[in-house]
């Protein structure tokens, strides 16, 4: 069998150069701490709510975001942040996602 040439391709083109805006991303503590103890965000649709920030660990969904109308995803992330400290200090979680149940179901 006759071997095939083959065209040679140029440098991969799939890593990106971080921009000017992603360097100057708010810092988000809270989420790089419950990430380093083992915790996770989520971000991404959850149908039929097209963006949703989600950060829990293995025991605790801390907060459940909905992404609102002209927000930017950083200012989302902050909310997550400040979400998190709110949790983590008070025990009061965020829940943007799920309507209350009514009182009579609460038991």
């Amino acid at each position: 069998m006759e071997s095939r040439k083959r065209t040679r391709r140029g440098p991969a083109t799939g890593r990106l150069e971080p921009s000017a805006e992603a360097l100057s991303l708010a810092p988000t503590p809270n989420i790089v701490a419950l990430i380093e103890h083992g915790g996770q965000i989520t971000l991404g649709a959850l149908p039929p709510i097209k963006c949703v920030a989600i950060a829990n660990d293995d025991d605790i969904c801390y907060a459940m975001l909905q992404r609102r109308p002209g927000e930017t995803l950083q200012n989302l992330l902050q909310r997550l942040d400040a979400a998190i400290d709110l949790a983590w200090t008070t025990d009061q979680y965020t829940d943007e996602i799920n309507p209350p149940l009514p009182p009579a179901k609460r038991r």
